[in-house]
């Protein structure tokens, strides 16, 4: 009682600040919960239907304290929150991955950068107005909680997660970036969730796919991510997502006796405890990163992970591999003493204490918690596009030119192969855009076609017969569980015009809207520009520029050359 007690005492503290009405309520909200109703509380499931039936009878009935869905038309998304949160007794934190626009919860939402993007502006403004359109699109459909901003540091450029998600490799510029997000989630009443703590971008390898681990001593931790999460936490983060990543450092700092394995965050006290609650001062809630990630689940067995992540200092579960057996999980994990009485209760208090913060509990007696359907006129509006549209034009970087071939015209450069690398959803979206905007400008636009190799392959007089320039356009997207985020090559031992064995023969210009390290792949093509978003924002600004019509202002916040001489020719 005495350890519950002082936790009631730090809820008036950063990063609650909760009056002594508020604190009732919580209070209160805990006395009356059935054990069926603190163990349901401890979960955010991921929404995989809308239909009402089962939301009722699968999550509902189970009581869950949050839920996330995919990003879904607005009016529905809506629809959807409003009914979850009319049929929930204790009012839901509803989530989604807002890191890079509204369309993190709407597909109508506004795609205004990915935060490398907004980076290279070199504007803390343009962080702040990432964090305005993400979260005022997302609380118009109904979101109270951003799985956002990410606040790692892109320290190693193999890294296929981390990447354009991130404000770059200078901890000083993620920091300050990474404040304007929360400055507006504050305005916005939204609850951020700073990620992936203890910091990805170090190893290469993807917490979806293996337990990563962060290799740093604790003095260079300190010096980076540690001073990101400290200047974050100081500055009121209402959450904290734990990564599936190790750091060894800090865990053999606080435990002399730490086995020699490898152990993710979200399984160890030493980082969630001594780490992040004791050293940093983090009074807020741990949620988990997505537990069927394989860096959590290869672990431990799930029977024992589930109870074990609260028991070693999460407050909540994001996700499951299936929702029922992971309840079951928790609850025999409680009973079996893994998850013992007094840690159930600090966790519940704290999951309730960031709803209070947010002002659900009031909003409940208003019926508010999800706003009008007028409120969805906000979303993708002229305004926030305007954004989206200013933010593109000041972050498209020309990372080099060293043929001088820029600015393209009609009369060197009519005839354009284009040729779209990456195998993604968005490739025709971004392949139909290209082309149609170059051929309205004149060009005559040939699509690459993977040879046949039963037929002659071109040689260098036919390639410059048919075309003055080749564009390629690189749509490698960051996206979890790939093991590389780089070029696959269709050609038969570097024969056929996919591959540009042909700089020296024909002007080469390469535009990435993705991977910001394609030169360590195409180090012979000598016009290489970062434009690190695919949205249409983008494109367009890309082509004005590549026409000379508007100057590159951008700034890389990353190494392009991958620390490596023979990619800056």
């Amino acid at each position: 009682m005495k350890q519950e007690n002082n936790l009631f005492s730090k809820l008036i503290e950063n990063p609650f600040y909760l009056g002594d009405k508020d604190i009732v309520w919580v209070k209160e909200t805990l006395d009356d919960m059935t054990l069926e109703e603190k163990i349901g509380q401890l979960f955010c499931p991921i929404g995989m239907s809308n239909d009402e039936e089962n939301l009722k009878n699968n999550l509902l009935a189970k009581h869950i304290g949050g839920i996330m869905y995919r990003p879904g038309q607005s009016e529905d998304m809506q629809n959807t929150h409003r009914f979850l949160q009319t049929n929930s007794k204790i009012p839901l934190l509803i989530s989604a991955n807002l890191e890079a626009g509204g369309d993190g919860i709407a597909s109508d939402g506004t795609a205004f950068g990915k935060q490398m993007q907004v980076a290279a502006t070199n504007e803390t403004e343009q962080a702040y107005r990432l964090g305005k359109i993400s979260l005022s699109e997302g609380a118009a459909t109904g979101c109270n909680w951003s799985f956002a901003p990410v606040v790692d540091i892109d320290l190693n450029f193999k890294n296929p997660i981390t990447n354009v998600r991130t404000y770059g490799d200078n901890a000083d510029r993620v920091l300050e970036m990474s404040k304007e997000y929360l400055r507006a989630a504050k305005e916005e009443n939204v609850a951020v969730s700073i990620k992936h703590f203890p910091g990805d971008g170090v190893d290469e390898r993807d917490q979806h796919l293996v337990t990563s681990v962060n290799t740093q001593s604790c003095e260079e931790w300190d010096e980076s991510f540690g001073r990101v999460y400290k200047g974050l936490i100081d500055e009121g983060a209402l959450t904290v997502m734990a990564g599936h990543i190790a750091m060894p450092a800090y865990q053999k700092h606080f435990n002399k006796d730490f086995p020699n394995r490898v152990v993710p965050a979200t399984l160890s006290p030493e980082l969630l405890v001594n780490l992040l609650r004791e050293q940093l001062g983090f009074n807020g809630m741990i949620v988990t990163d997505a537990t069927p990630m394989v860096g959590f689940s290869s672990a431990m067995a799930r029977e024992k992970s589930v109870p074990t992540a609260i028991a070693s200092g999460c407050d909540m579960f994001l996700f499951n591999n299936d929702f029922q057996e992971d309840y079951e999980f928790m609850m025999k994990g409680y009973k079996e003493g893994i998850l013992t009485e007094e840690r159930l209760n600090e966790a519940v208090t704290r999951i309730l204490a960031t709803k209070a913060a947010l002002r659900l509990h009031d909003k409940q007696v208003s019926n508010t918690l999800v706003p009008e359907p007028s409120a969805l006129e906000i979303i993708g509006c002229e305004k926030h596009v305007s954004w989206a549209k200013e933010c593109a034009d000041k972050g498209i970087t020309l990372v080099k030119d060293t043929q001088s071939l820029l600015p393209i015209n009609l009369l060197k450069h009519k005839r354009i192969l284009l040729q779209i690398l990456g195998d993604f959803p968005s490739n025709d979206r971004v392949h139909n855009h290209v082309k149609k905007r170059l051929e309205m400008e004149g060009f005559e636009v040939t699509e690459y076609v993977r040879e046949d190799f039963g037929k002659p392959l071109d040689n260098v007089k036919r390639l410059k017969d048919k075309y003055d320039l080749v564009l390629y356009i690189g749509n490698v997207e960051n996206a979890s569980n790939k093991t590389v985020s780089r070029i696959n090559w269709c050609t038969f031992f570097g024969l056929g015009n996919n591959i540009p064995w042909f700089v020296e023969e024909v002007p080469t210009l390469f535009i990435s809207l993705a991977n910001p390290y394609h030169l360590l792949d195409v180090p012979m093509v000598k016009t290489f520009i970062n434009g690190y978003s695919n949205n249409q924002y983008v494109i367009e600004s890309a082509i004005d520029k590549i026409l000379g019509r508007s100057e590159f202002k951008g700034i890389s916040p990353i190494n392009p050359f991958c620390g490596r001489e023979d990619t800056a020719y």
